[in-house]
């Protein structure tokens, strides 16, 4: 970053801060498991949690601690100077040129003029707090880094069975004949649901189908792998619904009883070709006919879905597809069943469920219901706007233009948003850019004003997991140097940019006490209530209990029966020349989103097959390419560098690229193609081309 050393400040009081053993909740992925600080051990150790009931931590969760302390922690407010620069400010300076700068913008531009991007890294109540605050200002512009990930699985599972969440839970999972896992590696990404649910169940018979381009340690477990060509999940989920048919195992009492449009569907489906539909995926017919008949032969079959299905142009629609599936195998409303997204950060379903989303208030209401904005005005003294906000790809496609100011909480949107480079030139354009943050980021290196913030382990407040459950945590020491807690910087904000007294100061438990009234999921939960358990919506005022299988009688809407639904394929955005590669992006076990955090651990090893780009061996041996050798991936969006890792693990045509490292920065040759409903971004196909580095010697010596 700009600034010298400036970004470091004084980490004395860093360095000699106590972190105590209080129980909390794991920052990284969406499995929730509990962990505390072993001062014996000098990292974190697992506690028995409603998700990790015996205590188990993968990598990421046993170094969650080691960014504490870090001597990169930003601990002093960063301003930019007159010289370009960013230079240490006070607190009153940093906070007055944001009053400004964003009533300035307000004025002269209007409220829509403003963007606020809240983080599935901070809690309940900090998301909360930043959303209630956009719409105190009088704009829906706030989103969340959900929208890059699950935006179109929560599309698509709201409107066929109104709710977009996971229809199980983590713990009857064991109970399933057979798992589908679609476009997701739950043995790294999500690996205490692997290592302690899912794979048991397999060891005990159980049988899993694993639908991914490319080999992983989610394969090793399985009993079918559909390698399929990125972009075609569609035919392919189509191909498996005619099996069904064909075969006679649909589920006609579950479908004379809950399901619509069965004979409009069954008409539809004659005319899909099971042959065609695998050439399209470009899987073995044979192969393709043994999965879908091990979904369809199973009396329990639970679905995993994740952003190999999610990030398309065609997300939403691939979603839907597999809704279709589960519909025919009557695979909804029981145990070891359901169609099951696996959230990425720790918080991706509660900055959702809290109303951190430009088109729904706390609890998906949606901003167009005038009496769930009367409700809720009721509640804060003022009415939210009623007209749908931009997305968050959106807003960044309007910054300089019609998006004037930004304030970005802990997410590092100049890494993540597709298009890297054309983010990169659109952050300069805007009058302010705020970032709250930890460390140093690529996002950081383009704000007007930088706000030092809390760690994970130096706030309180609850976060909502996968299976929707809520959770504590509870900090474990304070924030280093002048850093603050990030609901106090929000609150402080608020106080200044609004006059009514709605950001006074208040507690996680008073704000949570608040959430509590204005979204109808949480509504019979409580901060005392969840203690060191959870409590799980929808949890109604009054109930004894949140419910865990959803769909059991009703569908979320309040229907008995949901409907299928013709899908056709849509191509990916990209066209793909002769002589390209389909680039494809994904996540490791070591490395985490950005890898702003997990590059800074020092238990997580940096392997050289972790930032590598993998090549099957046909196309590296046709561009004559050698295993280790630097490689120049470019298209007409960027360029970038990486180390290939020659491997057959994944199929012909298709290369692999995890998206933690600033270099290589993957995000610099996705594309900027959006699906229609959910505006999620297309990471998982970019046509690419791929050759040997000219600049690389016969040493490796560059």
């Amino acid at each position: 970053m700009n600034g010298g050393e400036a970004d470091r400040g004084d980490n004395e009081n860093a360095a000699t801060r106590a972190i105590s053993d209080e129980k909390s909740i794991c920052p990284f992925c969406g499995v929730g498991c509990g962990v505390q600080y072993s001062e014996e051990r000098g990292n974190a150790v697992g506690w028995r949690a409603p998700v990790n009931r015996r205590g188990e931590l993968c990598p990421k969760g046993v170094a969650a601690y080691d960014v504490v302390d870090h001597e990169d922690r930003l601990t002093r407010p960063l301003v930019r100077g007159k010289d370009g620069e960013l230079v240490e400010a006070s607190w009153g300076e940093a906070l007055n040129r944001i009053e400004s700068s964003f009533r300035r913008i307000s004025e002269n531009h209007g409220a829509d003029a403003l963007s606020f991007f809240a983080s599935s890294g901070c809690t309940n109540e900090e998301n909360y707090s930043l959303q209630k605050l956009a719409r105190a200002l009088g704009t829906n512009n706030v989103d969340n880094c959900a929208r890059l990930c699950h935006s179109s699985t929560v599309a698509a599972m709201g409107d066929r069975f109104g709710t977009g969440a996971m229809t199980n839970t983590i713990a009857d999972l064991p109970e399933a004949d057979a798992f589908l896992v679609a476009g997701a590696n739950p043995a790294e990404q999500h690996p205490i649901i692997f290592s302690s649910y899912v794979a048991p169940a397999v060891e005990q018979g159980a049988t899993l189908i694993h639908v991914d381009p490319r080999e992983n340690a989610t394969t090793k477990h399985a009993d079918h792998h559909l390698a399929l060509r990125p972009g075609y999940d569609i035919p392919l989920l189509n191909a498996m619904c005619k099996v069904l048919a064909e075969e006679g195992l649909v589920d006609t009492e579950f479908v004379e009883a809950r399901v619509e449009g069965f004979e409009e569907f069954e008409d539809w489906l004659s005319g899909i070709d099971v042959a065609e539909g695998a050439a399209k995926a470009d899987v073995p017919e044979e192969d393709l006919r043994a999965a879908a008949r091990a979904y369809g032969e199973a009396d329990r079959a639970a679905a995993f879905t994740g952003m190999g299905m999610s990030q398309h142009r065609c997300g939403t629609a691939n979603v839907h597809a597999l809704l279709n599936l589960a519909l025919l195998g009557g695979n909804v409303g029981k145990r070891g069943a359901g169609v099951n997204p696996l959230r990425g950060k720790n918080n991706v379903q509660g900055a959702g469920d809290v109303g951190a989303l430009p088109d729904v208030l706390p609890g998906y209401q949606a901003v167009t219901d005038s009496e769930a904005r009367q409700e809720i005005a009721d509640e804060w003294g003022f009415e939210p706007p009623a007209e749908p906000g931009l997305t968050e790809v959106e807003m960044t496609h309007e910054f300089g233009d019609g998006i004037r100011g930004a304030y970005v909480v802990g997410e590092n949107i100049a890494a993540t948003e597709p298009n890297a480079n054309r983010v990169a030139d659109e952050l300069d354009d805007l009058d302010m850019l705020v970032v709250q943050e930890v460390f140093p980021t690529e996002t950081v290196e383009h704000a007007d004003v930088v706000l030092p913030a809390s760690s994970w382990a130096e706030k309180a407040g609850t976060v909502t997991n996968t299976d929707r459950q809520v959770q504590r945590m509870r900090p474990t020491a304070d924030p280093p140097g002048e850093a603050r807690r990030d609901l106090e910087i929000i609150r402080e904000i608020g106080d200044r940019l609004t006059d009514a007294g709605d950001f006074e100061e208040s507690t996680p438990e008073a704000v949570f006490a608040e959430m509590t009234r204005v979204n109808p999921l949480y509504a019979g939960m409580s901060y005392e209530g969840i203690g060191e358990e959870s409590q799980r919506w929808p949890f109604p005022e009054g109930a004894d209990s949140g419910v865990e299988i959803l769909h059991r009688e009703t569908f979320g809407d309040g229907s008995k029966r949901a409907t299928l639904e013709p899908v056709e394929g849509v191509d990916p955005a990209d066209e793909v020349g002769e002589d390209d590669l389909v680039l494809t992006t994904g996540r490791l076990l070591s490395h985490f989103n950005s890898g702003a955090v997990t590059r800074r651990s020092g238990i997580l090893t940096r392997l050289r097959s972790e930032d590598a780009i993998q090549l099957h061996p046909e196309d590296a041996a046709e561009r004559g390419v050698g295993d280790g050798e630097t490689v120049v991936v470019e298209n007409e969006r960027g360029r970038v560098e990486a180390t290939a890792d020659v491997t057959p693990a994944v199929r012909a045509g298709t290369a692999f690229l995890t998206f933690h490292f600033a270099e290589p920065l993957v995000n610099r040759l996705t594309g900027d193609a959006l699906d229609p409903v959910a505006k999620i971004p297309e990471y998982k196909h970019s046509a690419v081309s791929v050759r040997v580095s000219e600049i690389e010697n016969s040493d490796g010596e560059r």
